[in-house]
Order: C-alpha cells, then structure tokens, then sequence
C-alpha cells in the first residue's frame, strides 16, 4: 500500500475511491473495502482511501477533549494494508479545509487531483462545510464531471447498524466482546513498557506498564481482562488491570495500564508490545490487605488460562 501526505506524489490507475475517518476499520468498513476492491477490478483501477489526520472533531471542537478514537494513525495504516487497499491517502485537515463546499472538494481535489473515476461512499455520508453535500447531489455532480458514484448500505448486525461510534461506545462500557464482534478482529493497544512502582514483583505478579503513547486513543473502562501480548514477535497470554490500583496506590488520580505476562521472566523496559483484549473479567477492587489481593489475582490467573489457554 502507497501512502501520501502531498497529493502532488499521487499516482493510481483508474483510481476507484472512498472517503472517511475510517476510525477501527471495523466490518461496516470493511463492506466498504470489499465493493472498492470489486468496482477496481471491474473498471482495472486501483482503490485509494481518502482520510484525514487529525480527525476532523478534533480540529473543529478543539475545546471538547473527550474524543477517543479507536485507532491511532499508525494502526489504521497497518489495518488498511492488511484489508488490501493500494492507496491511502492523509489528507491533513484544517479549519481552512473545512470551509471548502462539496462542489470545491469533489472538483478540485477528487477529480482534479485524483483522477477519480469512482466514488463509493457510505449510507449516511455527506460532503463538504457543513456536511451540505449529499449522495443525491453528488449524483448530479457525478455526471457533470464524468466519474460514477455508489452508496453502500449499513452493515447490519443483530438489528443493529455497525458503526465506529458504536464500537468506541462497547469499548467504554468494558464491553470488549461486542466490540470485537463489530471490529472482526480483537481490539488492541500499542504502547511502550515504561517504569512503573514494580510493586507487582513483591506479591508474585510483576506487571509491565503501557504507555498508549498517543492522548487520543480510546483505553477500556476500568477493570480486569483477559488478554494476549505481543513482545518481540511472539504471542503471550495476561491478565491486565486498568484503574487506580486503590489497594496500593495513594493518588487515586493516577490512572494506569499494567499487564502482568504468564510465564514470562524478561526484562522489557522501553520495548513496544501490542496488547490484544479477549474478556472483562470484573471490576477493579479495593482488598483490605496484599495477601487478598494476591489471592485474587491467583484466581485471576485461572480464569485467564481457562479463557485463553
């Protein structure tokens, strides 16, 4: 996959393309994918997606800071190569950007730019400032400019429609099994072991804490879970705590991510690791004393491996 941040190094055959955040590139994206791949093939072009860094919330209510997105740039790379896509364009957005109509985007950079033949775009999106520019006057635009456009309908699931929203919402509540229903893939984490208190180490359970690296990636609600971790290209099984650890910590402000890792015994400080989330196992606790705490994390362990194992 071909990456660009300056439309002037574009260059795709044919180009058959899609437009949006594409935040977790869950199924409802990947329905998306799929019709892209069938009409490049029909037409022998190439498929291109257009997104924009940051997200567009993010510029326009910079004031609003509770915006968590399921994927960090990097990640949604690596997804979108995964699905087969040729092209991925990252379109900077800006406040300037936004005040350009539909007509002025599609025109200007579509077509112009481009060289887009095809659009597919999803149920419910719309173009340009204000989100003024619907699929039935794209239509007309379409013939104007001589390239042809496409909806695809909502993936539906369960009676319910498949959208990043509703991802990001599962994840919030702790729901990591629907979450990676709707995501056809376990949802994940990427970040740096850095140093934590290694209070962990003292009852048996030394835990590695992750750094996200990134302000706007969405974390979990607070709990324990069953997970896999990823270090140095091989997969492990874990039980990973995110809170406060109010039975050993004093500043209940201090919000953390720490895995514990079964049978593991290296040293990964500043290493990158890949968290993939399975299950919510419960709620995080307040123990009267360490030997509980370390009695329940035992029994941690054991549902850890019954899941997972």
């Amino acid at each position: 996959m071909k990456i660009y941040t300056d439309l002037k190094k574009f260059s795709a055959i044919n180009p058959v393309v899609t437009i949006g955040t594409f935040d977790g590139v869950h199924l409802g994206h990947r329905k998306v994918i799929r019709r892209l791949q069938e009409l490049a093939q029909k037409v022998n072009g190439e498929t291109v997606i257009f997104t924009f860094y940051p997200h567009p919330r993010l510029v326009l209510n910079p004031e609003d800071n509770g915006l968590r997105l399921i994927n960090t740039l990097e990640e949604k790379k690596v997804l979108l190569e995964a699905a087969g896509i040729d092209h991925l364009v990252v379109f900077p957005f800006t406040k300037e950007f936004s005040k350009l109509t539909y007509v002025e985007f599609v025109e200007n950079i579509l077509v112009k730019q481009l060289g887009m033949k095809y659009l597919v775009v999803g149920y419910d999106h719309r173009f340009g400032h204000n989100r003024e520019g619907k699929y039935e006057d794209l239509k007309i635009f379409a013939d104007q400019l001589n390239f042809k456009i496409e909806r695809q309908d909502v993936l539906n699931m369960d009676a319910i429609n498949v959208s990043s929203t509703k991802v990001r919402t599962s994840i919030a509540e702790g729901d990591i099994q629907m979450a990676n229903k709707y995501l056809g893939y376990r949802f994940f984490i990427k970040g740096d072991v850095i140093n934590g208190k290694k209070l962990g180490r003292t009852i048996g359970f030394p835990t590695a804490n992750i750094d996200p690296q990134e302000s706007y990636k969405l974390v979990p609600k607070d709990g324990v879970y069953a997970v896999k971790v990823d270090v140095d290209d091989k997969r492990y099984l874990g039980m990973l705590n995110i809170g406060v650890r109010p039975t050993v910590n004093n500043q209940l402000d201090n919000r953390s991510i720490e895995v514990h890792i079964l049978d593991f015994d290296k040293d990964i400080y500043f290493k990158n690791i890949t968290i993939h989330f399975y299950q919510r196992i419960r709620n995080e606790q307040l123990f009267a004393s360490l030997d509980e705490l370390k009695a329940q994390l035992a029994k941690d362990k054991i549902e850890v491996e019954r899941l997972l194992g």
